[in-house]
């Protein structure tokens, strides 16, 4: 009989001027896959920061065990049984792998390091997960992945009874992926619950055992997968709708060449030829790893190359400065840490790439740059109290949306949206793509660069396929388009 090793009762978290957390009720089974869902904003980060220790809660109880849990930051949480796999990884890149599992825990005599049976303990448990991981090989050298596993024996080898994972396959490639997957089975059969939060509802019908769901800081459900019906059910709990995703043809295409790509190589790119017509979407897909991010940069001129771009009939002259001057903007990939000021607030970071359209004599007119926020904030429906709150605060989704406004105000005629929907919800996924719909409507073009083949299917006209950094296929979105001989394409099968 299952028994439960986690029960949150009538918990609540108050922020000023909002409620984040609403009296949530749900228990959590021992040695699960426990999957945690719902949009950005639904209240899951701040649940899992209240588990942590990383914040205080307002009310309400944490039984873990039977037992009244309350940590007092994340190194108590550990202490008591919780550890956590963060999106950003905890480990020091200039130590080796074997100094990352010891770090803070190190048995030590006048600053002389011991090796001890604790230490073997954790050496031995990383070689049971990955016997792959040199404990001496520099972390800085090894993917995501096996990064990721490093903290996993970290975790396991304290004897951690709960490993909560933030969106662990986020930046894994497809072989990683299952890799994980393995881990988390056989992390379930050593007697770990893992709590599995993610945005990739797929994963949590292949992974999971039971799911809750999160809406507006309340619990809606919590269910065996069993009894989830489909994707369809699931995402109707998270939203309160059902997402529609099919792809609609245009009416009318023109046949104005507006950007054109011509042998371009460089240390990924292998003579990439390509041409994008005015007023079309079109997407470029691959495997993590396939070159979508390093063409998206060398059209943006972040990194160089050789061969031809021409953007209306003048020839790109690689720098991003000269491409936003061309009318070329770029959503990257990174949003936090490449698309956003994360400490300025949304007003500012809007503002940030044409500080000259509210600016006279090098001054800024800030009635000008707020009429643009206010306008820009309405438009694309990004959920915020004030324009003055630091864009850090915002959701996933809605720091999307402040990156996008910024490149809207640059005045660009071709979009480029690298992996625009990573690591946010399916609801705010929806508003994305019906934001890219609008621009093209109103004249843009977009190049739409993903690794979730869905999002390409429902939103591209033409779609590029792409492996180890050359073009294979080039499709026609419509009724024929077969995901499997794609998924064959972009994993080195030859094209029909």
């Amino acid at each position: 009989m299952e028994t439960n090793v986690l029960q949150i009762k009538g918990l609540v978290k108050d922020f000023p001027g909002v409620r984040a957390v609403n009296d949530v009720c749900f228990d959590i089974k021992r040695n699960v896959v426990h999957c945690l869902v719902g949009e950005n904003g639904a209240g899951k980060s701040t649940l899992i920061k209240i588990l942590t220790g990383a914040c205080e809660r307002t009310c309400g109880s944490i039984l873990l065990n039977g037992e009244e849990y309350c940590a007092r930051s994340p190194k108590d949480a550990r202490d008591k049984g919780i550890s956590t796999l963060f999106q950003e990884l905890n480990v020091v890149d200039q130590l080796t792998v074997e100094e990352n599992l010891t770090l803070g825990i190190e048995d030590t005599t006048f600053g002389f390091l011991h090796k001890t049976d604790k230490i073997k303990k954790i050496i031995d448990v990383l070689k049971d997960l990955e016997p792959s991981i040199n404990p001496k090989e520099r972390v800085g050298r090894l993917s995501v992945a096996k990064k990721q596993i490093i903290e996993i024996a970290k975790a396991v080898a304290s004897e951690t009874e709960i490993i909560i994972m933030d969106e662990p396959t986020a930046a894994l490639s497809e072989s990683e992926i299952e890799r994980l997957f393995t881990i988390v089975k056989r992390l379930r059969e050593k007697g770990v619950t893992v709590i599995y939060i993610s945005h990739r509802l797929d994963e949590i019908f292949t992974l999971g055992d039971y799911v809750t769901v999160m809406r507006d800081g309340m619990h809606v459900a919590t269910k065996p997968i069993a009894e989830v019906k489909d994707r369809t059910e699931l995402v109707h709990l998270m939203i309160g709708r059902t997402v529609i995703e099919s792809y609609v043809p245009k009416e009318e295409q023109s046949d104005e060449v507006l950007l054109t790509c011509k042998d371009v190589c460089n240390h990924k790119l292998k003579n990439v030829s390509f041409n994008v017509k005015r007023g079309e979407i079109v997407g470029f897909y691959g495997l993590i790893g396939a070159g979508k991010t390093e063409l998206a940069r060398a059209i943006y001129g972040a990194d160089s190359y050789s061969g031809e771009i021409v953007l209306k009939g003048e020839k790109l002259k690689g720098t991003p400065e000269k491409a936003i001057k061309a009318g070329i903007a770029l959503v990257p990939e990174e949003r936090r840490t490449q698309g956003l000021f994360t400490l300025l607030t949304i007003k500012h970071n809007i503002s940030a790439m044409n500080l000259k359209k509210i600016s006279k004599l090098g001054l800024l007119n800030s009635s000008q740059e707020r009429a643009t926020a206010k306008n820009y904030i309405e438009q694309l429906n990004i959920k915020t109290d004030s324009m003055d709150k630091e864009t850090s605060k915002l959701s996933g989704g809605n720091q999307q949306k402040v990156v996008f406004s910024k490149c809207l105000f640059a005045n660009a005629d071709l979009l480029i949206l690298d992996e625009p929907t990573r690591g946010i919800d399916v609801g705010a996924k929806a508003e994305i793509y019906a934001i890219v719909r609008e621009l093209v409507a109103n004249g843009k073009t977009i190049m739409f660069f993903s690794s979730e083949l869905p999002e390409i299917l429902h939103s591209c006209d033409r779609i590029f396929l792409l492996y180890e950094g050359e073009i294979k296929a080039e499709l026609q979105n419509g009724k024929d388009i077969d995901s499997q001989d794609i998924i064959h394409i972009v994993t080195g099968g030859a094209a029909s």
